[in-house]
């Protein structure tokens, strides 16, 4: 399944394809500073992609990214990149999100400072002038949707870690791996995965309602059709960690080759699942959803209080384009909802 540059964007956030689901810009030259010891011993290594594979034989001064979970992984190493894509969905005042804005401040260089990175614009395809302005010696992006073409005139510029895997399906632990790997850094990387992922494990064993709970991951932003996101997205991988299974109906419906398919909405009474879990409309309540198309209502987990709505965009994203910033955010802000929906679907049973 090819899918555009927008429309990557759009479909590993809230993925309302009815209302156009298909899925960097300053002009400035500063240059941020990494916190990494520029003499540290550095080993060469091949990091491979989709398209190949890259060398690095130096450990990178200067990183940019494509993709806000790129730069996520890349400051949580501790290195600021010299530019990186503004967050087009779920931004914040600075066209940024509310973790990766903590982790800036934490390593110097918060948006708007001399340090901070270049912020390039998002539109169908990228901004190769603003990347080459910040003359990076490496350009970081596993999580994406690349497509050969662009991957290939990327190179021109700088080497050019591509996506690991196609469509945005790069998992957050891969992502971290790959820029532990880049950076000299993969212990530190491992490290942070498995720390990480014992947090989410953590909340399954401390939240005994979790356990045997099934889930599907959905979107209800559109009233004309519901979608339904299989195990190559991320949603479905983050609520797994969490001690939850994903419902036998996904595996059964589930296309190939992608990472979501759709339902009509006089099917959602099929989704025979303990919770659900889905991005709507910023804003939006369950009341709201149901008021848009009453067929909503014939959920079983909507019947049993057992939708969880993550909350606004920012919220959405963090679980839809996981990383290892967003992560810890979520753990505060998003999973409490999940815990209560399975713990209203355990009281229905």
């Amino acid at each position: 399944m090819k899918i555009t540059r927008r429309a990557g964007l759009l479909a590993a956030t809230s993925a309302i394809l009815a209302l156009g689901l298909s899925a960097c810009g300053s002009t400035s030259t500063t240059e941020p500073k990494s916190s990494d010891s520029a003499g540290s011993s550095f080993t060469p290594v091949s990091i491979e992609n989709i398209y190949g594979e890259t060398e690095i034989t130096e450990k990178p001064e200067k990183v940019a990214t494509i993709s806000w979970a790129n730069a996520d992984a890349v400051l949580a190493l501790g290195t600021v990149p010299v530019g990186m894509d503004i967050d087009a969905y779920g931004q914040n005042a600075n066209n940024s999100t509310d973790w990766k804005d903590a982790k800036l401040e934490e390593l110097g260089a918060p948006i708007g400072s001399e340090n901070a990175p270049v912020q390039y614009k998002i539109g169908d395809d990228l901004d190769y002038t603003g990347i080459a302005a910040s003359k990076p010696d490496v350009i970081f992006a596993p999580y994406s949707g690349l497509t050969k073409e662009q991957y290939e005139k990327l190179q021109e510029i700088a080497p050019v870690v591509g996506p690991i895997k196609p469509n945005y399906t790069t998992s957050w632990e891969e992502t971290t791996e790959a820029a532990g790997q880049m950076l000299g850094k993969a212990e530190e990387a491992d490290a942070l995965v498995k720390k990480i992922e014992g947090e989410l494990a953590q909340v399954g064993e401390d939240n005994k309602a979790l356990k045997d709970t099934t889930f599907i991951a959905a979107d209800l932003s559109a009233p004309d059709a519901a979608y339904v996101y299989s195990e190559g997205d991320t949603r479905p991988r983050f609520l797994s960690a969490l001690g939850m299974t994903q419902a036998d109906y996904v595996q059964k419906n589930a296309e190939k080759d992608t990472f979501f398919f759709t339902v009509s909405p006089e099917k959602v009474n099929e989704w025979d699942s303990d919770i659900v879990f889905a991005s709507a409309l910023a804003g939006n309540s369950v009341e709201d959803i149901v008021k848009a198309q009453p067929l909503y209502g014939q959920i079983p987990a909507v019947k049993n209080k057992a939708l969880a709505l993550p909350g606004d965009d920012q919220a959405t994203l963090a679980i839809s384009a996981a990383s290892p910033l967003s992560i810890e955010w979520a753990l505060e802000h998003v999973v409490p909802k999940i815990v209560t929906a399975a713990e209203n679907a355990a009281a229905a049973k």
